[in-house]
């Protein structure tokens, strides 16, 4: 069974992705980050994936020291920021086709009320 970690995967590499290419990111500042959009994820989630962006091209790190501590920086690749602008077509025609309703009806959250109110008729079945 497919389970979350791999839905969303993608999105939580998109989402490292889009901030690094604009600024240097830390593992605990995206964890931040993505937990403010629901990603609640462990360090030994997130550096896996921070290594595997790395090792692929797409991102590059730095060890950034202040002081006495230091933190590994890593920043967008020249590949990260094509993979980048590539995904997001592809996240546009997505988005496109999941909410293809609203965006017709010009509603928000209309889909998501309709089937509920169908499903509590007793309708759809």
């Amino acid at each position: 069974m497919v389970g979350e970690r791999e839905i969303y995967g993608g999105l939580i590499r998109l989402h490292v992705l889009h901030h690094a290419s604009r600024e240097p990111i830390f593992g605990q500042g995206i964890m931040d980050e993505l937990a403010h959009h629901g990603y609640r994820l462990s360090p030994g989630t997130m550096y896996p994936i921070l290594h595997g962006l790395e090792k692929g091209g797409y991102l590059k790190s730095a060890i950034e020291k202040d002081g006495r501590r230091s933190r590994r920086t890593y920043v967008a690749t020249a590949a990260g920021r094509k993979a980048l602008r590539a995904a997001k077509g592809r996240v546009w025609e997505l988005f496109r086709e999941l909410f293809e309703e609203e965006l017709s009806h010009g509603r928000r959250d209309g889909a998501v009320r309709d089937r509920k109110t169908t499903k509590e008729k007793g309708e759809g079945r």
